[in-house]
C-alpha cells in the first residue's frame, strides 16, 4: 500500500515506520505524500487511540531529500517547499491521537522537525538531534525555528539552530526535548508501552487535553480559559466522564469505552 512507509496496528496503537533505509529515511516527495495520506486516515480512526512514529535503530530520519533541492530555486518555489513541510508537520501535531516519536540514531533537519511535531519523544542512547541547515546557507524551514524554541527555550534553540551542531540524547533530555532515554533495542518497546498507557485513557478527554494545550501558545490567557471551560462543558455528557466519576466513588477501576 505504501512504498516509503510501513504501518501496523496492534490493539489501539498505530505504528508508522519510515522506510527508505537506502536514503537514510530522508523525506522525499513520495514519502511526504504518503505520510500525509496516512495521517489523514489515522485521524479518522476512533479505534486508534495513540500513535508511534519511528525510523530504524540506526537512523530516525536524515531530513529532506537534498537531491530534490539541487540547483537554484526561485523564492516562490522555496516558499512552497517550506510550506509543504510545515503543513505536513502541522498535520502530525494536530492528530487527535497523542503521538510518540521513537528516535534512534540521527534525527536531522526535517527529521528533527518531524520529531518536534510529536507530543512526546523517547530517544535511544545513540540518538542525535540536529538542525544543521545553517551549514549549507539555509535555516530550518519546516517549523524548526518555531517549535524548537517553544519546547526548549529561546537560548538553547538559538544554540542548536545558529551553530547547526547536533546534540546527543543526554543533552536532549536535560533540555526537555525528550522525556526518556533507552537502549536502541528498547526504544520502540518503550514508546509502544507509553502509547498503550495513553490508549487506555478516556479518548475524548485525552484528545481535548491535547488540543487545548496545543492551542494555548496561540491565545492569551483569558481566551484560553474560556475555550477550556467551553470544551470542559462539551465533555459533560460523555460516557467516560460518568463512568470515571462513578468508578472513583465506588473505588474500582473505570471501564472507559472512548465515548
Amino acid at each position: 500500500m505504501y512504498q516509503t512507509l510501513q504501518y501496523r496496528e496492534a490493539g489501539a496503537v498505530g505504528t508508522i515506520q519510515l522506510d527508505r533505509p537506502q536514503k537514510k529515511n530522508s523525506l522525499n516527495h513520495e514519502m511526504r505524500t504518503e505520510l500525509g495520506r496516512l495521517l489523514g486516515e489515522i485521524a479518522s480512526k476512533s479505534a486508534i487511540r495513540a500513535v508511534v512514529i519511528t525510523g530504524g535503530e540506526e537512523i530516525f530520519c536524515a531530513g529532506a531529500d537534498i537531491s530534490e533541492m539541487s540547483g537554484p530555486a526561485s523564492a516562490e518555489a522555496s516558499y512552497r517547499h517550506s510550506r509543504e513541510f510545515q503543513i505536513l508537520f502541522d498535520q502530525l501535531e494536530a492528530l487527535p491521537q497523542p503521538v510518540i516519536a521513537a528516535v534512534s540514531g540521527y534525527a536531522l533537519g526535517g527529521g528533527c522537525e518531524l520529531a518536534l511535531a510529536a507530543d512526546f519523544r523517547i530517544a535511544s542512547e545513540s540518538a542525535k538531534f540536529g538542525l544543521p541547515e545553517i551549514k549549507i546557507g539555509a535555516f530550518p524551514g519546516g517549523g524548526g525555528t518555531q517549535r524548537l524554541a517553544r519546547l526548549i527555550g529561546i537560548a538553547k534553540a538559538k544554540e542548536m539552530i545558529l551553530l547547526g551542531d547536533p546534540i546527543g540524547a543526554r543533552e536532549a533530555l536535560a533540555a526537555g526535548l525528550v522525556i526518556k532515554i533507552t537502549s536502541k533495542e528498547q526504544c520502540l518497546v518503550e514508546a509502544n508501552a507509553l502509547a498503550v498507557r495513553l490508549a487506555a485513557l478516556p479518548r475524548r478527554a485525552l484528545q481535548a487535553s491535547k488540543m487545548l494545550i496545543n492551542r494555548s501558545v496561540d491565545v492569551d490567557l483569558a481566551v484560553g480559559l474560556e475555550f477550556e471551560a467551553r470544551t470542559f462543558g462539551a465533555l459533560a455528557h460523555t460516557h467516560d466522564l460518568a463512568e470515571g466519576t462513578k468508578a472513583f466513588l465506588e473505588k474500582r477501576k473505570p471501564n472507559f469505552t472512548g465515548e
